[in-house]
């Protein structure tokens, strides 16, 4: 069993950066890959970027791809998302989540759900 809290989210302009945080709970942490999810107001959760249990490898949606960055620390039970260049597009609610194997973007696979962080890039 994993918990997930998201922090990190915020007002933000055309061309800034911010790094959302996402704190687990669980001895299993470690043992996870991890994703990230955003939903813009009227759209589908869609993918974002996922890192494998031991951070050696990610993998983005081709949206983000060059300017956002996911990363891990185990020692913290912490997954993290570098945004830089945000763009308007990229307002959502942004989740993290962990999925039941790797290598999958499908929402319906990721199993644990924190419950949120809005981001807001105003142009």
């Amino acid at each position: 069993q994993v918990q997930l809290v998201e922090s990190g989210g915020g007002l933000v302009q055309a061309g800034g950066s911010l790094r959302l945080s996402c704190a687990a709970s669980g001895r299993t942490f470690s043992s996870y890959a991890m994703g990230w999810f955003r939903q813009a107001p009227g759209k589908e959760r869609e993918f974002v970027a996922a890192i494998m249990w031991n951070g050696e490898r990610t993998y983005y949606a081709d949206s983000v791809k060059g300017r956002f960055t996911i990363s891990r620390d185990n020692a913290k039970n912490t997954v993290y998302l570098q945004m830089n260049s945000l763009k308007p597009e990229d307002t959502a609610v942004y989740y993290c989540a962990a999925p039941r194997r790797w290598g999958t973007r499908d929402a319906s696979e990721y199993d644990y759900w924190g419950q949120g962080t809005q981001v807001t890039v105003s142009s």
